[in-house]
């Protein structure tokens, strides 16, 4: 769905949630994983992807609003396209955990002797 300036502020909030969550599968975290990355709560996380956000969001698109960007939020926060392997395994179903395993962290594994590489 297209980010337009007719939506409400609770359309709004749903939405990029929904596109936070996308995001955070597509990178194969767990909602606790991201949470420790960011420096924050699990609940504070759970409360963004639900859409169910603190005033500060619901003002930042309040602002947004004011200054004609409520249409560079698709840009911020893009609708990721689906590959066409995904949805043939997918067929309609939406993806709704991480398995938490082979998560990219940015951080190589730490490697010592006698182990295997």
């Amino acid at each position: 769905m297209k980010i337009d300036q007719k939506m409400t502020d609770d359309t709004l909030l749903k939405l990029l949630g929904e596109r936070l969550a996308a995001l955070r599968l597509a990178r194969n975290l767990t909602q606790r994983q991201l949470a420790e990355q960011a420096g924050l709560g699990l609940r504070t996380v759970q409360r963004l992807e639900l859409g169910a956000a603190a005033t500060q969001l619901s003002g930042f698109i309040r602002v947004c609003r004011v200054l004609g960007l409520v249409e560079r939020l698709d840009t911020f926060i893009p609708e990721l396209p689906a590959s066409p392997m995904a949805q043939l395994q997918q067929q309609g179903r939406k993806r709704r955990r991480a398995s938490g395993k082979n998560a990219a962290t940015g951080a190589p594994k730490k490697w010592s002797w006698g182990e295997p590489s």
